[in-house]
């Protein structure tokens, strides 16, 4: 399943994946993802927002048990992130069907659409139209770097755009959700753990800072005459770090947009966009309203107009309780809390379990990332630690659907 999926959306000349909604990259992982779910007899569905599921068992039963992840990518990120936990879902059921095992509850993999938010700045789309987070308006206004919006990319890629929305019959009818994931990270590398189970979701959002001054000749005008922007931006770039350290959160400035974007003019129009998370919400707050502050400063020394537009947050996500509690009893929990033998940590990065968490019963698994690196070419995990991964995952889905 590995070496198929791996080629599909990578760049040549980086090495990373490109893998953005509704494009043809994304439509090859779709019809992977189809082809996996037949070959094994599973019954193929395609909902309303273009999540796609593959069924074992009666999908209309209830309290069904679902695990699986997305296949979308960042701009040139990793081989894992997201595809890990797709492909160890179909293996896990491989595993228990190897085990001759029973089941008694419909049990169902999916791939969330457009996770990553790579093409429409909106990370979790899929997810966040079926649990009602997104809705259908706001959906369609959503527009990339282009000008093609959602819905003209999900028409041209063969789908209904008027179809999307709020899913609740379809979340009514599962019991819990289990997302397995390759840690972003270095908490379990450093504890020497292969496995991690999530205790929660550190709040995080994204903000777009506008600097506009004024554009002019790089060549003729003055130092002293200019209304630079970029000026403004690089302090704030600064800044965003400087306020992050004294929080103990992070902050990053990882996209940037300039106008007229010429070698030789002074830029009109410098946009950048904050992404900041926080292990608590007193924290993400002193950051951003740091880093705010610090660019209003700065641009008031500057000439230089500047605003600030949140375009999206995820407060904190506690995962539920019991259903973590039981994800440590299947796999190794001891008499005391204290002598768990996988560890239970908390993560900055997003996830579908973490929209769904307010609707289902969600849980994570996390696999050893022996340098931390994701969103990257450099991103990997060794084969030993995803083969646990799937046994551990396995473990779990014969816990929770073959009782």
């Amino acid at each position: 399943m590995w070496h198929d999926l791996k080629p599909i959306g990578r760049n040549a000349d980086t090495g990373g994946y490109r893998r953005f909604a509704w494009t043809a990259a994304d439509a090859d992982c779709r019809t992977w993802f189809k082809a996996q779910a037949e070959s094994r007899g599973l019954t193929y569905e395609l909902d309303r927002n273009g999540n796609q599921w593959a069924w074992l068992g009666d999908p209309e039963a209830g309290d069904a048990v679902v695990t699986g992840s997305h296949l979308d990518s960042v701009p040139d990120g990793g081989a894992f992130d997201g595809p890990l936990g797709v492909v160890s879902s179909f293996a896990a059921l491989d595993e228990l069907r190897r085990r001759g095992v029973e089941f008694t509850k419909p049990l169902a993999i999916t791939n969330f659409g457009d996770e990553e938010g790579a093409r429409f700045g909106l990370a979790c789309v899929g997810s966040r139209l079926a649990a009602g987070v997104l809705t259908r308006d706001a959906a369609h206004k959503l527009t990339d770097a282009d000008g093609v919006t959602l819905p003209q990319a999900m028409e041209r890629a063969g789908y209904d755009p008027d179809a999307i929305g709020a899913d609740r019959e379809r979340l009514d009818r599962i019991g819990a959700f289990i997302e397995l994931h390759v840690e972003q990270g270095r908490a379990l590398d450093l504890s020497g753990d292969a496995i991690g189970i999530a205790s929660s979701i550190w709040p995080h959002g994204r903000w777009r800072f506008d600097f506009r001054g004024e554009a002019n000749h790089a060549g003729t005008t003055r130092l002293v005459d200019r209304r630079d922007p970029m000026l403004s931006y690089a302090e704030t770039v600064l800044a965003a770090r400087r306020e992050a350290q004294l929080a103990g959160a992070v902050a990053t400035f990882g996209k940037i947009s300039v106008e007229p974007n010429g070698v030789n003019a002074i830029p009109s129009l410098v946009r950048g966009w904050l992404d900041s998370r926080a292990a608590d919400q007193e924290s993400l707050d002193a950051t951003v309203t740091g880093v705010e502050k610090a660019a209003r400063e700065y641009a008031q020394a500057h000439g230089i107009d500047v605003s600030l537009t949140r375009e999206s947050f995820t407060p904190i996500v506690e995962f539920d309780d019991a259903l973590r509690d039981e994800l440590a009893r299947i796999l190794g929990t001891q008499d005391s809390a204290a002598d768990l033998k996988v560890p239970v940590l908390g993560t900055g990065a997003g996830h579908d379990a973490g929209i769904l968490a307010q609707s289902i019963p969600t849980a994570m698994l996390f696999v050893r990332n022996p340098t931390g690196v994701s969103h990257s070419p450099a991103e990997s995990a060794a084969e030993d630690d995803c083969l646990e991964g799937v046994r551990a995952l396995a473990d779990v889905l014969e816990g929770l659907a073959c009782k």
